[in-house]
């Protein structure tokens, strides 16, 4: 457990009078159908939209401040008509050191919007490529072009030196079960066209349908350490704690039956004694081929990184049971396109999600909007700001490694707190384990 420094120490971030990142949506509209996004799962309630110019000036206040400002959401960025002009007075208004920069599927970036984005002071572009293979690129990124990804690079690199200052250029892949193999390519393929940094996250499948798509089990590290551990005690045995499932509701155990039901027992004294809980049920039915394949294309792709000169950011494997929620300790603030002001990714939409078995129905959590409000009055609110305080307590708890979750504590209903006494929403959240990472 970790708690909120006291006045003696720097104030961190996330306790600033404001914010040090914004995340900005500035459409919420697309022009592709992506297996891996949550617009294209069935039953999601995410409004399609642009932001005004009225609402993103309402954010000028908080400009001078910022380290960063990330113009995306869950639409296409260069879908909305003003974006360049979004960026100038963006500009304008930011120290020299913040940089400005979005994600894109770079199918609409070719060399007349580059010059444009580049004249406005645009400073990083990530572009999502998933696969080097045409076909499997065009699957994966519901009609998208790989070749168009190529163009687009090609145009930045032109308008960044026809203006005598670099933009940086970044790869975003999503690691699925189906492009696994792509990963080390599109390494290499990023590297030798001049891109300054690739960033790798898990998918968040978003549809019953797609469940099957990810590539990670949701048991944290430190139950996977338990499990392990006590699964090669058994093994020296000659027990195989797999058959638990099959031996603990027998009529008539034999010997062998009651040493599997034993061992697994002692298992979850011994987690519970270090503080750890787990879900036997997703621990023994785990992937490990998978986890394996996962394992193996994250190390060649380092490798590859490395040699090239690339700088490569990895997810974890496995969640880690240490939570770091680099949007609350990074003191990130995120305007949705209709001026909303919600504190992070996961809590920004309404939407579903379905992972080791458990759907997860999100409501998002928003402190206001500004277009009543100003961003910074919202941001110092006692709501916003004690959001951020319980979220540094890191006192909620890890639904996924929990044998009778995801309960009524944690979905959307009448419960004013979780399980551990906690108000903010986080129990079943990944971002801040490591799986899940982005732009920013």
């Amino acid at each position: 457990m970790r708690s909120v420094p006291d006045a003696a120490q720097p104030t961190p971030r996330a306790l600033r009078p404001h914010p040090s990142k914004l995340f900005v949506e500035v459409t919420t509209r697309c022009n592709l159908r992506c297996a891996m996004c949550v617009k294209e799962s069935s039953g999601q309630g995410i409004p399609e939209g642009h932001m005004t110019r009225e609402t993103f000036a309402r954010l000028a206040p908080a400009l001078p401040h910022l380290d960063a400002l990330v113009l995306n959401g869950i639409g296409e960025p260069l879908l909305h008509p003003h974006l360049e002009h979004f960026v100038e007075l963006a500009r304008r208004d930011m120290p020299s050191a913040g940089w400005i920069g979005f994600q894109t599927n770079g199918q609409l970036l070719g060399p007349t919007r580059a010059r444009a984005l580049a004249r406005a002071g645009v400073d990083r572009i990530c572009l999502s490529a998933d696969a080097v293979t045409p076909e499997l690129f065009g699957a994966l990124r519901g009609g998208g072009r790989h070749d168009a990804v190529e163009r687009a690079a090609a145009s930045l690199h032109d308008a960044a030196r026809e203006r005598g200052r670099p933009i940086v250029l970044g790869v975003e892949f999503v690691a699925m079960r189906d492009n696994l193999d792509q990963l080390p390519h599109v390494v290499r393929w990023a590297a030798r066209r001049r891109f300054g940094f690739m960033i790798v996250t898990h998918m968040l499948p978003y549809a019953e349908e797609t469940r099957g798509a990810a590539a990670f089990d949701p048991s944290t590290d430190r139950a996977r350490e338990v499990f392990l551990a006590w699964s090669a005690r058994a093994a020296a045995e000659g027990v195989d704690l797999r058959r638990y499932f099959d031996v603990f509701l027998k009529f008539r155990p034999t010997p062998a039956d009651r040493r599997v039901v034993s061992l697994v027992k002692d298992l979850v004294a011994d987690a519970a004694a270090q503080g750890i809980s787990l879900s036997v049920d997703r621990l023994l039915r785990a992937d490990e081929a998978l986890r394996r394949r996962v394992s193996e294309a994250f190390a060649e792709a380092d490798a590859i990184a490395r040699a090239e000169g690339l700088e490569l950011k990895l997810p974890a494997i496995t969640p880690t049971r240490a939570r770091r929620c680099e949007f609350v300790e990074d003191g990130a603030a995120f305007v949705s396109w209709d001026g909303g002001v919600h504190p992070c990714y996961f809590l920004w939409h309404r939407y579903s999600c379905h992972v080791g078995g458990l759907v997860k129905h999100v409501h998002p959590r928003s402190f206001g909007s500004v277009a009543r409000e100003e961003l910074l009055a919202l941001w110092r609110g006692d709501a916003s700001r004690g959001f951020r305080e319980e979220v540094l307590r890191y006192e909620f708890p890890f639904c996924y490694d929990c044998s009778v979750g995801l309960c009524d504590y944690v979905q959307p209903g009448d419960a004013a707190a979780d399980c551990h006494v906690g108000a903010v929403p986080c129990g079943a959240c990944l971002w801040c384990t490591g799986v899940f990472r982005c732009l920013q």
